[in-house]
């Protein structure tokens, strides 16, 4: 069981190191070569085709009627939704304004948690909980570049809001669907009735691509993108989800930041500073005590 928790959390934090380096690399070929929805067309479909491939090999297993709701609303909530209303609230906002806002998935998906999965709210968690906030908000604002809410990015603060609250949402829902079935059907079938989803907003935008413009360093920033980015990471939170709890993977997120610094020092654009390691620190503790195991000993909020 040990085993299996280790194997869960390495799987969350890969998937958190490859988004990670996406923050690199997506910036590269967007919106200068795709426009975000064709962007994310691209990225859904192509997950989808290597989901589908990979599922023709495995055990067949069909969608009970009672579970086609759940279904649709985790294709919604976490493929369409997510990805549509981040993509195209980061056009209308700033970076650290979208950063900032994200920092709220982990705090929404332990209340929804408490809620729905019935998870203990324990004061360790939320320890924890707070020890990651301050962490990521430090790294986040450690280039001084300023946060504010309102005015002309209004519109996309409020779809970079929605988009942390759907991805909350579709972590509390798909956690159930993880006891009936595998990790490759019920991630299959949720991106397939995501796809679907986002077809009328990304197609005209794939259309409008410049194919011929494009360079092999292109190519290879769109084929990590796709396959890193979207296949290996959505496959790995996924797995994590079927072993660990939603509250746990989500405060992975914190870790974002650091190693996006990290990834940027190693490419020379960025400096190892005393506070991003303290910050890493205080991320790291959260992760441990938001992943502890309640006790009788421990008091719940």
């Amino acid at each position: 069981m040990a085993n299996t928790t280790t194997k869960a959390h390495l799987a969350v934090l890969a998937a958190n190191a490859i988004y990670g380096i996406n923050f690199n690399v997506a910036k590269l070929i967007m919106p200068s070569f795709i426009q975000p929805f064709g962007f994310i067309f691209l990225r859904v479909s192509g997950a989808l085709i290597l989901f589908g491939t990979i599922s023709l090999f495995l055990k067949k297993e069909t969608i009970q009627r009672a579970d086609w709701p759940r279904f649709i609303a985790c294709g919604v909530f976490g493929v369409a939704i997510n990805q549509l209303f981040f993509f195209g609230g980061l056009n209308l906002t700033t970076p650290i304004n979208a950063a900032i806002i994200m920092i709220t998935t982990p705090i929404l998906v332990m209340v929804l948690g408490a809620l729905f999965l019935k998870e203990k709210l324990t004061t360790a968690k939320t320890i924890g909980l707070l020890l990651g906030v301050v962490g990521a908000l430090s790294i986040i604002t450690s280039g001084g570049k300023g946060f504010s809410i309102g005015g002309s990015t209004a519109l996309g603060d409020l779809m970079i809001l929605i988009n942390a609250t759907s991805y909350a949402v579709y972590m509390i829902l798909v956690k159930p669907l993880m006891r009936t079935y595998s990790t490759m059907f019920v991630i299959t079938r949720v991106f397939l009735i995501g796809f679907i989803g986002v077809i009328p907003f990304g197609w005209k935008q794939v259309m409008d691509i410049q194919w011929h413009t494009f360079t092999a360093h292109t190519w290879g920033c769109l084929a990590f993108v796709v396959i890193g980015t979207t296949f290996f990471a959505y496959l790995l939170n996924t797995y994590g989800l079927s072993k660990i709890s939603p509250s746990v993977v989500s405060f992975y997120i914190y870790l974002q930041p650091f190693l996006a610094a990290s990834f940027a020092m190693y490419w020379g654009t960025d400096t190892l500073t005393t506070l991003k390691v303290f910050s890493a620190l205080l991320i790291f503790i959260g992760v441990y005590l938001i992943s502890k195991k309640p006790s009788s000993s421990l008091k719940t909020i």
